[in-house]
């Protein structure tokens, strides 16, 4: 039993794809909210960012992912050399990325870090779930950048997510473990929550690394759709 059973996929087309940068090596994408970064097992979840990037850029490898519901940066390697590369920098913590969202109810702190271990729950998969116990380690700083009231008169926070780690939904289930679910999270927002926003308000908006070639630091951005 999934958490999500009456889930219909029906990934975005327009922009088809917007790439940000491209040279001989890489390729950095914008990736909608509502696509996959890699194919399902089922055939109707075959439409992709990977697949529709090699439609283009056939030798383009994935080498880190987005939640389906997140939108954002991706970089994606061009040859087996830069594959290498990256993958590396993103094992030993060298690349540096942070993420806006929009949780529900008044952050109090103006910054702070959650630092909760995560485990997927298993039955009700993909889910994951604090664990001290059982969880791999957990770490992400946060920033509140504004506050704003929603229309249906609760509060909301917009605020800069960094995680240190990379564990899958780390960064929705650590807002969740601090009484703050990110707005439009299916899987994790209560009701006041979810209804209020159509997609996941959570964007990949800064991404910066080392090219793995010539060695130079780059930083891209990807301006917040719901910012």
């Amino acid at each position: 039993m999934t958490a999500n059973p009456d889930f219909i996929y029906q990934p975005p087309m327009s922009p088809y794809l917007d790439i940000i940068f491209q040279d001989n090596d890489i390729v950095v994408l914008n990736k909608c909210s509502g696509l996959l970064s890699v194919p399902g097992r089922l055939p109707e979840h075959q439409d992709c960012l990977q697949n529709r990037v090699q439609s283009v850029l056939p030798t383009a490898t994935i080498v880190h992912r987005l939640d389906m519901a997140t939108s954002g940066l991706i970089i994606m390697a061009l040859n087996k050399a830069a594959h290498v590369a990256i993958s590396r920098q993103f094992e030993q913590r060298q690349t540096k990325k942070n993420y806006i969202a929009r949780v529900f109810g008044h952050v109090q702190e103006q910054q702070g870090s959650v630092d909760l271990p995560l485990i997927c729950d298993w039955p009700n998969r993909p889910k994951q779930k604090v664990d001290h116990e059982n969880g791999k380690p957990s770490l992400t700083h946060f920033q509140v950048l504004a506050y704003d009231e929603l229309s249906s008169g609760d509060d909301s926070t917009l605020i800069e997510l960094t995680p240190v780690t990379g564990r899958s939904h780390q960064l929705r289930v650590h807002m969740l473990a601090i009484g703050h679910p990110i707005l439009g999270d299916r899987l994790y927002a209560h009701e006041q929550a979810l209804t209020v926003s159509s997609r996941l308000q959570l964007h990949a908006r800064n991404l910066s690394l080392s090219h793995p070639v010539t060695g130079e630091l780059l930083t891209f951005v990807a301006l917040c759709p719901f910012d």
